[in-house]
This record gives structure tokens, C-alpha cells and sequence, in this order.
């Protein structure tokens, strides 16, 4: 954990706003490569980006508050002294894309064909932002006593001096292996259809976040019955991410179907 990476006089530089800005950066760059790369207009790239990363963190930082509402009316300040403290990261990526097709449609662009080439760049920005998790301190693991542990010095989110399995680290990887495995579906999906990408996406992330969540040992982030709350979403975001992926197949294979007959 390295909350401060340098200072310059009074002036701190944070581990996880560097990487929140590296993660944007990089997702920048690799929408705009591959907007360029399948024939879609890339000077909407470092719009599009803008959009959803400002709309994200706004819906990330709410849903979080709504996890945590009866704690946070009793004691607001806890939560509000630390603005980068608490993000729910399903509501980043439901305002996200909420904002992001509508800022599509006054551009008048497909949605779905934009969106399609965004999600890699969503999965690598949120590679670079678990980084910056781990540098925090935060979205830490439960306690191990496997070789693969870390251990947190005081002054940070996460428990001192006790090993604990960092998360962080695995949902990185997870979100970078994420990124590369949907580059190769645009590359090599020649017959894909627009919005399979898109729900792609939404599975592979579900599948991982759900089962991340046994290992997580930050007790800030609500539950729903047996589940946390990012795994009650997550099974909704599967089924979003399901339907995504095999329904504009299937219309698209019913309207081809039509027009031979």
C-alpha cells in the first residue's frame, strides 16, 4: 500500500487518483484505437470516455451511499471527511451506460456499435483503478494464511499488520485478462452482431465479481438476505449480460431468415 506516491511541498499526489487518471488515460487511447480500427467515428472517443467516467463516479459514489443509508444519517461526516472513500462500482457502470447512450443518441450514433468497442476500455480503466484500490487500501480482502496474502501498514483503509488476501490484485488481473478477452471477441467475431460485446461484458464482469465477493473482507458494502450487495446485482447483471449476447443474434438471424423467405 502506498496511499501517497510522492509529495511536492504541501502538496500530495495520491497512489489511487494516479491510477484513476492512468486507467482513464489508457481506456481513452484504446477506444479511440479501436473506434479508428472498426470504422466508427473516434473524435467521440474522449467524449464518450468523459461522459461516463463523470456520470460513473457520480453513480458509483450514490449507490454506495444507499448501501450504507441508515449509518451514513447517523453519521454523516465519517462518510463525507473522505470523498475517495466508498465507490459501488454497479453504479458506475448502470449510470455510466445510461449517460453514455444518451450522450450517443444526441451524436447520433448506434449505441450499441460505440458501446461494443467501449467495453475493453471500461475493462482496462478499471484494471488500473484496482491498483489504485490497492495502493488505498481499500476493497480489501478476508483474512488468509496462504503464501498469497499481503499485509497493510497502519494509516491506510484496511486492517494493519494482519495478511489478507488482496483482492484488489485478483480483480485487477481479472479486469486486464477482461479487457484482452474481449479485443479478441470484436477481432475474430466477424459475424458478431451489434450489442454482443456489450453483454459480454456484463458476463464475464458478473461472473467474476460474484464469486470475488467470498474473499472480500471490507464490511462497508451492504447485503441483500445471504448475498452483499454486489452480488444481488450482479445476478441481474448477468441476466442483462446474457440477454445482450444472444438476442441481437437471434433477431438478426430471424430478420435474415424473413428476407430469404
Amino acid at each position: 500500500m502506498r496511499q501517497i506516491l510522492f509529495s511536492i511541498g504541501n502538496i500530495h499526489i495520491y497512489g489511487y487518483g494516479v491510477m484513476i487518471a492512468v486507467g482513464f488515460i489508457a481506456g481513452c487511447i484504446l477506444l479511440s484505437k479501436l473506434a479508428k480500427r472498426y470504422g466508427e467515428d473516434s473524435d467521440l472517443a474522449v467524449g464518450l470516455t468523459l461522459v461516463c467516467l463523470i456520470t460513473g463516479v457520480i453513480g458509483a459514489k450514490l449507490l454506495f451511499f444507499l448501501t450504507v443509508l441508515p449509518d451514513l444519517i447517523a453519521r454523516p461526516l465519517y462518510y463525507l471527511k473522505d470523498p475517495a472513500n466508498g465507490f459501488v462500482i454497479y453504479g458506475g457502470l448502470i449510470v455510466g451506460l445510461i449517460c453514455g447512450i444518451l450522450y450517443l443518441k444526441r451524436k447520433k450514433q448506434d449505441p450499441l456499435a460505440y458501446l461494443d468497442l467501449a467495453m475493453p476500455a471500461v475493462a482496462l480503466g478499471q484494471a488500473f483503478g484496482r491498483i489504485g484500490c490497492f495502493l488505498a487500501g481499500c476493497c480489501y480482502g478476508i483474512e488468509t494464511d496462504s503464501a498469497f496474502a499481503v499485509v497493510f501498514p497502519e494509516n491506510g483503509h484496511s486492517p494493519a499488520g494482519v495478511p489478507l488476501v488482496p483482492t484488489q490484485l485478483v480483480m485487477s488481473a481479472l479486469d486486464f485478462l477482461h479487457c484482452i478477452a474481449l479485443c479478441v471477441f470484436l477481432a475474430k467475431g466477424k459475424r458478431r452482431t451489434h450489442g454482443q460485446a456489450l453483454g459480454l461484458y456484463f458476463v464475464f464482469y458478473s461472473i467474476g465479481r460474484f464469486l470475488v465477493e467470498f474473499i472480500r473482507g471490507d464490511a462497508e458494502r451492504g447485503h441483500v438476505g445471504p448475498l452483499s450487495t454486489s452480488q444481488f446485482i450482479a445476478i441481474f447483471m448477468l441476466i442483462f449480460g446474457l440477454i445482450m449476447f444472444f438476442l441481437p443474434k437471434m433477431l438478426s438471424g430471424r430478420r435474415q431468415a424473413d428476407a430469404e423467405s
